[in-house]
C-alpha cells in the first residue's frame, strides 16, 4: 500500500530542516513547468542539474514526455536516468558499457493490443473538449497518449484538461492532468510504480530509501510521487493545482518554474555544504 503524507498545505521551502536537506540522495524531478519556465528549460536549472550532479546526487526526471525524448535526455543530461511517460518505462545510459538500459511496463503484445482503444478514446474527447488536439509529441509515444491543451493548443482552462481526462476514465483508461497535456493510458502504472521499477533494477528497493529521495514537481499528476517521500517540493506554479489535490508537497518555492527548481538545489547543496564544514570543525 502507498503511503502519504497529510493533505497540509505546503510549507515555504525556508522552512526545511537542514538535516533533511543535507540528507538527500536521490533527486526525482517533474520536467515540464519544473524544471522548463515557458516552455524553455534555463540555463539555471540545466547548472542546477548539472551541480547536483556533481556533488553526487542521483537525478532522475520523471515525465509524462516521450519514449523518445527519454532515450535523449538519458544520453545527454546530466541524469542518472529517466522515468517517461508517467511511470511506462525507465531508461538509464551505462556510461562505461555504453550501452542504454531499458525497461518497460507491458509487452509489446500488451502495448499494441491497447493502442486502437486509446486513439478511439482520444478521438472521443477532442469531440467532446473543442480545441484540444493530439500533442505534437504523440509520435515519439510508446505507452500512452497525450492530449494537448495548452501546449501548442488552445490554451484551455484546467476545467477543460479535467473533461478530456474524464472521457478516458470512462472509457476505462488511466488520466492524468499536466500543465500542458492530458496523458491517458491502459495499464496500472503511475510516476510511483516507474519509480520503484527504476530503484529496484539499478539502486535499492524505493522504500528504504525514500527518507534520502526528494520530489520536486509542479502539477496534479505529480501526486503519487508527492505522497511518496517525506521531503516533496512543489516549484511555485503548483499553486492552481493544489486545491483538487489528495497528497501536496509537503514545501513549496517561492520561484516558478525553473528558477523554483534552482532554488531547490540550491538549499541542499548549501545544508549539505554547511554540515561537512560543522563535521570538520
Amino acid at each position: 500500500m502507498y503511503m502519504t503524507q497529510e493533505s497540509a498545505p505546503p510549507r515555504p521551502l525556508s522552512d526545511a530542516p537542514a538535516t533533511g536537506l543535507a540528507g538527500l540522495r536521490y533527486v526525482l524531478t517533474d520536467i515540464d513547468d519544473t524544471l522548463t519556465t515557458d516552455g524553455r528549460l534555463p540555463a539555471e536549472a540545466y547548472s542546477a542539474l548539472q551541480a547536483l550532479d556533481a556533488a553526487g546526487i542521483a537525478v532522475i526526471p520523471v515525465t509524462g514526455r516521450p519514449a523518445g525524448w527519454c532515450d535523449a535526455i538519458a544520453r545527454h543530461w546530466p541524469v542518472a536516468a529517466v522515468v517517461g511517460e508517467n511511470g511506462a518505462l525507465w531508461y538509464a545510459l551505462d556510461r562505461q558499457a555504453r550501452r542504454m538500459l531499458r525497461w518497460q511496463a507491458q509487452t509489446e503484445a500488451e502495448r499494441l493490443a491497447n493502442r486502437a482503444r486509446l486513439m478511439a478514446l482520444a478521438d472521443a474527447a477532442m469531440a467532446a473538449v473543442p480545441g484540444a488536439a493530439i500533442a505534437a509529441d504523440q509520435p515519439f509515444r510508446l505507452f500512452d497518449v497525450a492530449v494537448d491543451f495548452c501546449e501548442d493548443a488552445g490554451p484551455l482552462d484546467l476545467g477543460a484538461a479535467r473533461r478530456i481526462a474524464q472521457v478516458f476514465l470512462d472509457g476505462g483508461a488511466e488520466a492524468k492532468v499536466s500543465s500542458i497535456h492530458v496523458n491517458a493510458w491502459i495499464g496500472g502504472w503511475d510516476k510511483r510504480a516507474g519509480i520503484e521499477a527504476l530503484f529496484a533494477a539499478r539502486f535499492r528497493p524505493f522504500a528504504a530509501l525514500r527518507d534520502s529521495v526528494a520530489f520536486v514537481g509542479d502539477s496534479g499528476n505529480d501526486a503519487p510521487l508527492f505522497g511518496a517521500v517525506p521531503f516533496s517540493v512543489g516549484v511555485a506554479n503548483v499553486a492552481p493545482f493544489l486545491a483538487g489535490m489528495a497528497t501536496p508537497p509537503a514545501y513549496i518555492t517561492r520561484a516558478e518554474g525553473g528558477a523554483g527548481f534552482a532554488e531547490f538545489a540550491d538549499a541542499l547543496l548549501q545544508a549539505r555544504g554547511a554540515m561537512r564544514e560543522e563535521t570538520a570543525a
